[in-house]
């Protein structure tokens, strides 16, 4: 019997994967996109939930029209949705919708932040910036070692709990890395950090759309207390985030942002605020982008993200075994355990720029990748072994080339032929590299589609 849903036929649920692009010499190619990290194409049964749903859209709460009272029961109804797919307790939890991870993170930050006494977070060197810069502002920041693989270092997470004993408020950590793909044990986590006390976010934007997630329930040690997670790199675009978090996590500051929806009762001098979620989004909220997340989800469950992890990873031994046997190729992990890895893989080109890979990969071959630091500068930055001395004359000379590598991140949608085209192409630049640095000295970023 076809399987509507086997990995044979996931392609076909999602758009774009059609689109032709050019190369430098003006062909156009089926587009290869390897750059899920950063962000995923749609599937097409969002695209179709969002026009289905669009003759019914209007604004939520507080409207008596039938529209309106539709809208409204679909995005309360959508908190359960998503509390269910990442097995949070609806009762104790509440579910925030915001833009992104990156405002889910400012927000806890800003929640439980308490200026008359600077508390301290534990953060890790593997983080994006977007766990690391919000927690820097109001709190006292020690971060956990990776070792030479880029790993977390338990053990000095350990150290760092009994040396700030007492003190540390929140343990913020990553679900996967955005550049290596290391998966952290995140309930191991949770459980030393509920010994002592404190609290943990997990950053999910890598982790939720590729692997099941369990918050586990409260009174677990292993309990997730705070999870954030962006729609836009699940098949879900539109511009929409998820904070889910202890309903008590927002009684000691106001919101952060404040204005309409965010209020029970206003006067010249007084404000009382509205109970949770509602005091923490502000304004008319994104509902196209609410039924696009409830609709990737869905699919998601459908095809199962346990089928995902293993489909995923099947790309990516292929891709590493491919890699390993090209010269000049560099990889950065830990290659030899990949049980714990999310599909993605940096590397580089001995001889060429990151710059310069990724370039070549687009304009020669039509293959996305991304290229630089990723937003995790310090973890880059330990990766490749650059010194304290290589940092300072880069802030002396912004024109010296930065370090960085170039990233391959899969989709559910990749296939084993796009991995053959992209092998190919690298072992032939790798043959090849100075004519093609030479040549891509004089080749512009950017180039018109006739």
């Amino acid at each position: 019997m076809h399987d509507r849903f086997g990995p044979n036929s996931w392609k076909n649920l999602i758009i774009g994967t059609d689109t032709t692009v050019p190369l430098r010499n003006g062909r156009l190619v089926p587009a290869i996109n390897f750059d899920n990290a950063a962000t995923t194409p749609p599937f097409s049964t969002v695209v179709q939930d969002v026009i289905n749903f669009s003759p019914w859209y209007s604004s939520v709460h507080r409207g008596t029209g039938f529209k309106s009272q539709f809208s409204s029961h679909f995005y309360e109804n959508a908190r359960k949705i998503i509390a269910d797919f990442v097995k949070a307790d609806y009762e104790r939890d509440t579910v925030i919708f915001v833009k992104n991870t990156t405002e889910a993170i400012n927000k806890v930050a800003h929640s439980l932040s308490t200026p008359e006494n600077k508390q301290v977070v534990l953060s890790t060197c593997m983080e994006h910036h977007s766990n690391d810069l919000p927690w820097r502002r109001s709190y006292e920041v020690d971060y956990i070692e990776i070792d030479s693989k880029g790993r977390l270092v338990l053990e000095d997470l350990a150290h760092k709990l009994e040396k700030h004993k007492g003190s540390v408020k929140l343990v913020v950590v990553t679900g996967a890395s955005n550049v290596t793909g290391h998966r952290n044990p995140i309930h191991k986590i949770a459980a030393l950090a509920h010994h002592y006390h404190a609290k943990v976010l997990v950053d999910g934007a890598q982790l939720v759309p590729r692997y099941p997630v369990d918050m586990k329930p409260h009174p677990s040690l292993e309990h997730i207390d705070y999870l954030v997670f962006s729609g836009h790199k699940m098949y879900s675009p539109f511009g929409v985030g998820v904070l889910v978090a202890p309903k008590d996590s927002f009684i000691n500051n106001p919101p952060d942002l404040v204005g309409g929806g965010t209020v029970d009762f206003v006067t010249h001098d007084l404000v009382q605020w509205a109970d949770l979620p509602y005091r923490e989004e502000a304004g008319t909220p994104n509902l196209m982008g609410i039924v696009a997340l409830v609709s990737a989800i869905k699919t998601l469950q459908k095809i199962d993200l346990k089928r995902i992890d293993a489909y995923e990873h099947n790309l990516m031994e292929y891709t590493l075994r491919g890699l390993q046997q090209i010269p000049d190729i560099i990889l950065y992990g830990d290659s030899s355990n990949l049980h714990d890895r999310v599909a993605i893989i940096p590397f580089n080109i001995a001889g060429l720029s990151h710059e310069e890979t990724a370039k070549i990969l687009s304009m020669e071959g039509g293959i996305a990748v991304r290229n630089g630091c990723f937003c995790a500068q310090p973890y880059i930055q330990k990766l490749l072994g650059v010194s304290q001395e290589d940092i300072n004359e880069g802030l002396k000379n912004p024109d010296l080339p930065r370090p960085g590598m170039v990233r391959v991140s899969f989709g559910l949608y990749n296939q084993f032929q796009e991995v053959d085209q992209l092998i190919a192409l690298l072992r032939h630049v790798v043959k090849h590299k100075h004519y093609y640095k030479t040549l891509y000295k004089t080749v512009p970023d950017f180039y018109p589609h006739s």
